[in-house]
């Protein structure tokens, strides 16, 4: 809604204010210009980046229309999955954790709590910490620095994308400019045409600059940056993880390892302390 919001405006201003001053839409009806900047710039965009990048880059438009996939009640949900499990592990020992991580999909932990559950990275993330724990692992500081790795490993997966897209917003202003020249180039081949006639093929050379600087700084860069920012709210799920599995392994009663989880949370979709103590107490008993 937001982003359909956005592109409503930008183009009732633009448009809307050219009509409104006296141009002429139909002046900006040069289909060979926009084939040329946007062509140029899908070559570019595949020349520049690497296989995951490409395929990742179709779902983008998807996620930028959806917007961050956790809300509030998502975020209620991960602190209960976590209150459940640690509560398991401290009333029948690590032990009883086994059969939940080496078969997930088939947890009765897990699929308590759908929205985790369906999360893949998620679901695998507890489960290697937490069988690390079973093995014996219980340095807080090494699994906090194991943790960081992966999880900036995850970071640089998911910057490459925002990388990508703005820098397809820093190029097609020059593919703008190119495809004025081409234009330019075929105007001097007709030099010998009447004044209206030379204005009207001059004026469709320039609408190639303007379209490659109004689809780079109406669309592509603010997308860059709302991506940027979806992913920057979605990683918040992450780091509650892993805020709550090292207060655990630590040593902290579930209550306080689910609360350190609470802290990592943005406060626009931070549950408070009673919600949170009112959902982990309906909780269903899980074995």
């Amino acid at each position: 809604m937001r982003l359909l919001a956005g592109i409503v405006v930008i183009f009732v201003c633009v448009f809307g204010g050219y009509s409104a001053m006296g141009g002429h839409l139909e002046v900006l009806l040069q289909p060979f210009e926009y084939v040329i900047i946007l062509g140029a710039a899908l070559g570019a965009f595949i020349i520049g980046n690497q296989g995951a990048v490409l395929k990742g880059s179709l779902g983008v438009f998807g996620k930028l229309f959806k917007g961050p996939q956790y809300n509030k009640k998502a975020y209620l949900e991960l602190l209960g999955m976590q209150f459940a499990m640690y509560k398991l592990v401290q009333s029948k020992g690590i032990l009883a954790l086994e059969a939940h991580i080496e078969h997930p999909h088939e947890s009765t932990l897990f699929n308590a709590f759908p929205t985790f559950a369906k999360n893949h990275h998620a679901v695998t993330f507890v489960c290697d910490y937490m069988r690390m724990v079973t093995m014996g692992a219980n340095n807080v500081h090494e699994i906090d620095a194991l943790m960081d790795e992966e999880l900036e490993t995850h970071h640089q997966e998911q910057e490459r994308m925002v990388n990508a897209m703005q820098t397809l917003a820093d190029g097609t202003p020059a593919l703008g400019i190119v495809a004025a020249v081409l234009g330019v180039i075929k105007t001097m081949g007709s030099i010998n045409e009447p004044p209206e006639v030379l204005g009207h093929m001059i004026g469709g050379a320039l609408v190639g600059t303007f379209f490659g600087v109004f689809i780079a700084y109406g669309f592509f860069g603010p997308m860059a940056q709302s991506l940027r920012g979806i992913y920057e709210s979605e990683s918040k799920y992450f780091l509650s993880l892993k805020a709550g599995l090292l207060a655990h392994i630590s040593g902290q009663v579930p209550v306080m390892a689910v609360e350190f989880g609470r802290k990592a949370l943005m406060s626009e979709v931070r549950p408070t302390f009673e919600e949170v103590d009112l959902a982990t107490q309906n909780l269903p008993a899980t074995a």
